[in-house]
């Protein structure tokens, strides 16, 4: 397993823990090169899987800096991620 999907894992996990739910989950993935559109829907079942949630509570959309900073240059991908939590009913 990748370590960044362990990493998720255990977050996840420490976030239910103290009582809380997934409504959705919000990612943008900045890079220049190369182009992520082939491979966004992979990468929603990965996370759906990761989080234990349905694929369509995750988003992923990918956009450029035009050719501004690292990643513009092509020297490293940065990623986002919002994700709207909800305290469980007790």
């Amino acid at each position: 397993m990748p370590i960044a999907a362990k990493l998720l894992r255990e977050a996840w996990r420490r976030i239910q823990a103290r009582g809380y739910t997934l409504g959705n989950v919000d990612v943008t993935i900045i890079a220049q090169a190369p182009k992520m559109l082939p491979h966004i829907p992979q990468m929603r079942v990965f996370i759906a899987e990761d989080l234990g949630c349905h694929m369509d509570d995750v988003n992923v959309k990918a956009t450029t800096t035009e050719k501004l900073g690292f990643t513009g240059r092509g020297e490293g991908i940065a990623c986002e991620a919002v994700a709207l939590l909800r305290k469980a009913d007790k």
